[in-house]
């Protein structure tokens, strides 16, 4: 007598499904049934993935907007001019250089050399940087590299961004 392919599945959601284990290794079958039987069915494994993924992106969107506010206090306390850019851009590269600047602070001024008058003149001129691209293009940089960063950003003898038109 050979090993039933077709097995009636009980899941732990209540429902029940008939599977065919016939790609399964014959004495492989019965091990695998039982695992489904503690498993939800297809449908409602879906459906909480659904849910989940609702969720995250909910909370993702609360966590995006309380990001967005603390820096936009941040931009009006410390004199930050608007950036440049699309809407997306714009509040993307607002958190970015709250960040970015914020990470430099503490590592230039309260763990390194740099005394306030110095991050002043560091301060200044992240001001004149008003392109949230630039903002967003540094989110990934060093903390110690934001002044060599803003000097090369601000340089009068830049190329241009593309020479050929």
């Amino acid at each position: 007598m050979a090993v039933k392919t077709i097995w009636q599945i009980a899941h732990s959601c209540g429902h029940s499904a008939e599977r065919d284990l016939s790609d399964r290794a014959a004495d492989r079958r019965a091990g695998f049934a039982g695992w489904l039987a503690k498993q939800e069915c297809t449908d409602c494994w879906r459906a909480s993935k659904e849910d989940d993924e609702q969720e995250k992106a909910a909370w993702l969107k609360a966590k995006r907007a309380e990001e967005q506010a603390a820096s936009e206090a941040w931009s009006q306390q410390y004199r930050m001019p608007p950036l440049e850019g699309t809407g997306r851009a714009v509040a993307w590269g607002v958190r970015c250089r709250h960040q970015v600047l914020a990470a430099a602070y503490t590592a230039l001024v309260l763990e390194g050399e740099t005394d306030e008058t110095e991050w002043a003149e560091i301060e200044e001129t992240a001001r004149t940087l008003t392109r949230a691209g630039w903002w967003i293009d540094q989110r990934f940089s060093e903390p110690d590299d934001l002044t060599e960063l803003l000097h090369a950003a601000t340089t009068a003898d830049r190329p241009t961004e593309n020479p050929y038109f």
